[in-house]
């Protein structure tokens, strides 16, 4: 068995899997975490609901992983999302699988995944300390330890699994990028993933926070003239443009943002066809010819959308339904069916719910994690330029890394 004294910076979905894989082999582990509370942001997931991961292949997994997905074949084929499902389950944690092969925890709370985690590694003999890292020490080439508190206190292998930097009310402040580089590491660009997205369009006041479930929405790239991303359920208009799941699952695909190039085109009545839809909008008409076009609207839309659907529609919504003309009702039409947002850009770093960048994989062993640079410094999950898109494929990375940085 081994006798290392490891430290494993962060005790998040990453941090807590590395002490749990480290500790089972012998290691003498701390977890050091700057919270009060572990997994913090693993809380808050999945609307608190936790993805843990995807049911399907290490194959999959890597498809879905469109910054180095590569990078991750050996972490995969070493601990794959099959192997993330027995871990939680034998861990007493009984899970299911739903739409799009997504998998939650039965109880569909996100801090039965965060006990059993945090269970899991103190069962395994890891140490939790709720204390800040200010740095990581390296002579020589050789990691040393951490700096904590003002103090140095000595570890033969030190974790790097701090997270990124969004949502830094959950302690992802970017300190895992501060200690890689300042041992020498590269940092690729950051900038925020599944994130919400500001449109050009401003929203009427009344729609801010508006939910609509049920929609499709396609996300076009207008440079290439190529169609990017599609998805159908819930959307949330915003004052500064939407958000929701559909808009942060389409934002994973927009890798080079720029002004004016992307576009969301929205289905509000999905389920109809535009014959279907231009029957039922014929039958409304007849049945309120005396009432204007807004009030017909009320029918189709939510109450609070209709004055921005008038203005977007640009048919005055004074206009009785007996002079709605077929040009009139195929705009309206198109309206409904391809309700067309301009994208202007991210949304702030901070509120996104993954960061794209980091430490650079060239210099990162990827059959163990270990660092090329600094001997005994292992990085794992968000902190790595390895990003994926939504339906449990980042924490699936971050379970996978972890586990191959504590076993290494």
């Amino acid at each position: 068995m081994s006798s290392r004294v490891v430290a494993v910076i962060g005790a998040g979905a990453a941090g807590l899997m590395a002490a749990v894989s480290a500790a089972r082999i012998g290691d003498r582990v701390t977890v050091f975490e700057k919270n009060s509370m572990v997994g913090r942001k693993l809380n808050i997931t999945g609307k608190g609901r936790c993805n843990v991961t995807n049911n399907c292949t290490p194959q999959t997994v890597i498809a879905n992983t469109p910054t180095n997905g590569r990078f991750l074949y050996s972490a995969l084929h070493r601990f794959s999302p099959a192997d993330t499902i027995a871990f939680f389950e034998k861990n007493g944690l009984p899970l299911k699988t739903e739409r799009g092969n997504r998998v939650f925890p039965v109880s569909d709370k996100a801090a039965d995944v965060v006990n059993t985690l945090r269970r899991a590694a103190e069962m395994a003999g890891a140490r939790i300390e709720h204390h800040t890292v200010t740095g990581v020490t390296a002579e020589h080439g050789h990691v040393t330890g951490v700096e904590v508190a003002g103090r140095r206190c000595l570890f033969d292998k030190v974790i790097i699994a701090c997270g990124g930097c969004s949502y830094p009310l959950t302690g992802s402040t970017g300190d895992g990028y501060r200690f890689a580089a300042a041992l020498g590491h590269t940092i690729r660009p950051l900038k925020p993933s599944l994130v919400p997205l500001e449109t050009v369009e401003r929203m009427d006041p009344g729609m801010n926070k508006l939910l609509m479930k049920n929609l499709s929405l396609t996300l076009w790239d207008t440079a290439a003239n190529k169609k990017l991303y599609t998805d159908f359920g819930e959307l949330q208009f915003m004052r500064y443009g939407v958000s929701g799941a559909t808009v942060l699952s389409a934002s994973s695909h927009i890798r080079e943002m720029t002004e004016g190039r992307y576009r969301l085109v929205l289905d509000f009545k999905p389920a109809l066809s535009e014959e279907k839809l231009d029957a039922r909008l014929l039958r409304e008409i007849d049945a309120d010819k005396g009432k204007n076009y807004a009030y017909l609207l009320h029918s189709l839309l939510p109450a609070a959308m209709v004055e921005q659907f008038v203005r977007m529609s640009g048919i005055p919504g004074e206009k009785r339904c007996s002079e709605l003309s077929r040009n009139d009702r195929r705009r309206i039409l198109q309206q409904l069916k391809s309700f067309t947002l301009t994208i202007r850009g991210f949304r702030p770093l901070e509120e996104a719910i993954v960061t794209s960048g980091g430490v650079d994989v060239r210099e990162i062993d990827p059959r163990t994690m270990e660092s090329k640079l600094v001997k005994g410094l292992y990085v794992a999950g968000e902190v790595i330029d390895v990003d994926c898109y939504t339906g449990g494929f980042n924490l699936q990375a971050a379970f996978s890394t972890g586990v191959l940085a504590g076993e290494n």
